[in-house]
């Protein structure tokens, strides 16, 4: 078994479309980004790969490929989870927390497992808190997300 740690951050820019969790969310900004920008998404990949030793999503999908620009981040989740699988792992549990002032996370939660399962990722747990009025997330100036992955090898 093995463990790993994701992290991701974005800031607010209007007309944009708030994704998180693979979830359009009716907010007054979206986040800025070259893929979608979802930072739930994101930081549960970096947690995937970082378990598995395989890099980060900046270095599997980099934001100076044009391939990468307003994909979908459940497509780029789609991808991470057949490379740690064709390595022989298997995800079996991701604890998440989106950490921002606005919007309410709790009721998009079953929505976000709901998209993480059709593309694969079936065994998550998401969790929304404040940062309590302090710095650029106090300031909704942006988003950000922490995610923790185990991952168990089932092959030789």
């Amino acid at each position: 078994m093995r463990t790993g740690i994701g992290y991701d951050s974005h800031r607010f820019m209007k007309g944009r479309k708030l994704m998180l969790g693979g979830v359009e969310i009716v907010h007054e900004a979206g986040l800025a980004g070259h893929s979608d920008a979802d930072v739930l998404l994101h930081a549960i990949m970096d947690a995937i790969l970082g378990a598995v030793g395989l890099g980060d999503i900046g270095y599997r999908f980099p934001d100076s490929s044009e391939e990468f620009r307003d994909i979908s981040s459940l497509e780029l989740l789609r991808r991470v989870l057949h490379l740690v699988k064709g390595d022989g792992y298997d995800v079996t549990w991701v604890d998440a927390t989106v950490i921002c002032e606005a919007p309410r996370i709790g009721p998009h939660v079953v929505a976000m497992k709901d998209a993480m399962a059709e593309a694969g990722l079936k065994h998550v747990n998401i969790k929304g808190s404040t940062n309590e009025g302090m710095g650029f997330i106090g300031r909704r100036e942006g988003i950000a997300a922490i995610a923790v992955a185990t991952i168990e090898h089932f092959k030789d």
